[in-house]
């Protein structure tokens, strides 16, 4: 894939509204995922056999965290939680209903297709199975997406990590297949994220072989992503969000994370999840401190193309990543807790930032 730059990342920061104000409203939440989304899913599904997994404690509640994670950050906000896809049974006749508050459909493992790239031969979905059977489920139930619900989709790292390291046209496909599933069945809101750099989590120091082929992968993997949702941004019935996750961790110390490259898991006395300065949790997963700033991140962005566009160039300074980071900085110190940045794709902007 030819690399070019893609004008995503950018940072948002609302000097006018309170921390927790939020444009968003939304009457669902529908989540599509992997580990980085899944609040017990694969728990369950292991559990069921005698073999829990993550084990929890040290895990936080079958997430792959110490604490809550972004999902469970987001859906405080929204004042929404899922049901795990594991609590529902949808073979009853009649069929069961879809819960008020919306479903979590994400498994620890998944891959960005069809099958769990960690716990194979399980029957367990990947991500495009995951809203391919929510489209079946739609259809048993006679409905369509509820266009007023958000649906949020985070997939191809295990991909990268463990089926092929450089084969990131894959990953690309099933994601971009699986989005435009979704706008087929309906689906109005979308929240979708890239991918960190992957050769510089913990875990590519001793498990992957080449990790500047995963960086190069992960990066590939980012800029057909985001293609993907500037072709999609061109439907005007389309409200989709894309989550630059590569420009955040790679400006995470502007957050308070000290330690932005070793796992803290291992460390109790270091990883308290209160006053946390790891980036990760273990050798692929943020901290909860980690998880509070995606979420946060992932609200500003929905708030920012929720707010019409008059009304943001009155109250909202727009500024590259670095930019932005000068401004943090001094906020940080007038106040304990640090605004959340605001990440909006390619439309909003046609700046390119240069690291």
């Amino acid at each position: 894939m030819k690399k070019q730059a893609v004008a995503v990342g950018f940072v948002l920061f609302s000097f006018m509204l309170p921390t927790k104000a939020s444009a968003a409203s939304f009457d669902q939440l529908f989540v599509f995922g992997d580990s980085l989304s899944d609040t017990g899913n694969i728990y369950n599904a292991t559990n069921a056999i005698g073999k829990p997994y993550p084990p929890s404690p040290p895990y936080f509640e079958g997430r792959f965290s110490n604490g809550p994670i972004w999902v469970d950050y987001l859906g405080d906000q929204l004042g929404l939680k899922p049901t795990l896809l594991t609590d529902i049974n949808f073979t009853t006749i009649p069929p069961t209903p879809i819960p008020t508050q919306g479903i979590n459909f994400a498994f620890g493992g998944a891959s960005s297709g069809l099958d769990n790239a960690v716990f194979p031969n399980q029957g367990l979905p990947g991500v495009l199975k995951q809203v391919s059977d929510f489209a079946g489920i739609l259809q048993a139930n006679h409905q369509t997406a509820d266009p007023n619900a958000l649906y949020t989709l985070w997939a191809g790292a295990n991909d990268l990590l463990f089926l092929n390291h450089e084969d990131s046209t894959t990953p690309v496909s099933n994601v971009s297949q699986a989005l435009n599933t979704l706008v087929g069945i309906g689906a109005k809101n979308i929240l979708v994220f890239n991918l960190p750099d992957l050769g510089k989590v913990p875990g590519a120091k001793t498990d992957v072989p080449n990790p500047a082929t995963l960086s190069n992968s992960a990066s590939e993997f980012n800029l057909g992503l985001a293609q993907t949702v500037s072709t999609l941004s061109q439907n005007p019935n389309l409200n989709i969000t894309y989550v630059d996750i590569n420009s955040l961790f790679n400006q995470a110390s502007t957050f308070g994370f000290t330690n932005v490259t070793d796992s803290c898991k291992d460390s109790p006395d270091i990883c308290d999840p209160s006053n946390n300065k790891f980036l990760f949790w273990d050798d692929f997963h943020p901290t909860t401190a980690a998880q509070k700033v995606i979420a946060d991140v992932a609200l500003a962005a929905i708030d920012a193309k929720s707010v019409p566009e008059p009304s943001l160039n009155l109250g909202i300074l727009a500024l590259g990543v670095f930019g932005a980071i000068g401004v943090l900085k001094r906020q940080q110190k007038r106040s304990e807790f640090v605004s959340a940045g605001r990440v909006v794709d390619a439309q909003w902007s046609h700046i390119t930032v240069k690291k």
